[in-house]
């Protein structure tokens, strides 16, 4: 009985799958099935590869976002040898708008984990670093989100994670081309 409920799961899952395509079909005809299934397989990693992130640092009490402007510095000043970056900079390495990175900074220097200056070669501009704190919360997360981002892809070997490399560039390229050309 249990094996003939799931085989209905499945059948009418089928029947939906198949019911979205026509529905689909109706706003444009050539649409191939196999783009709608990647759509929602890629879609459902991505979300869970997002939560996943989320949650490895979820009990630092900061974003993802927030902890990857205090990852920036980290790095700016453990691998470029600078201790301060400037919030432009910053929002340029992450790819968010000065606005969004004003709002992360306010935040974060609130919860003492960064630490605003003056720019002493420019008095209208100022410079971001971390605190001993700051410092300290990385330090402890980087590894445990490194090892939740290791676990999930170990799912893959080494050539299916290569394959599946080439093939995301690939697509992310023919993506950006696309968008340039719409």
């Amino acid at each position: 009985m249990k094996g003939d409920m799931k085989r209905n799961r499945v059948l009418q899952d089928n029947e939906r799958r198949q019911k979205w395509l026509q529905f689909m079909q109706n706003f444009h005809p050539e649409i191939n099935p196999q783009t709608l299934h990647l759509m929602d397989q890629f879609g459902f990693v991505a979300r869970s590869l997002a939560h996943m992130r989320e949650q490895s640092i979820e009990e630092a009490g900061l974003s993802y976002a927030q902890y990857q402007v205090l990852m920036h510095l980290f790095f700016a000043e453990k691998m470029d040898g600078r201790n301060e970056l400037n919030p432009s900079e910053i929002s340029e390495r992450q790819g968010v708008n000065r606005n969004t990175m004003s709002s992360f900074i306010r935040n974060l220097e609130k919860n003492g984990l960064i630490e605003r200056r003056l720019d002493p070669n420019d008095r209208r501009r100022f410079n971001i670093s971390l605190t001993t704190d700051g410092r300290d919360l990385v330090s402890h997360y980087a590894s445990d989100h490194l090892a939740a981002l290791n676990q999930c892809f170990s799912a893959l070997s080494q050539t299916e994670q290569e394959n599946l490399f080439g093939v995301l560039k690939k697509l992310g390229d023919h993506v950006t081309l696309v968008r340039q050309q719409g």
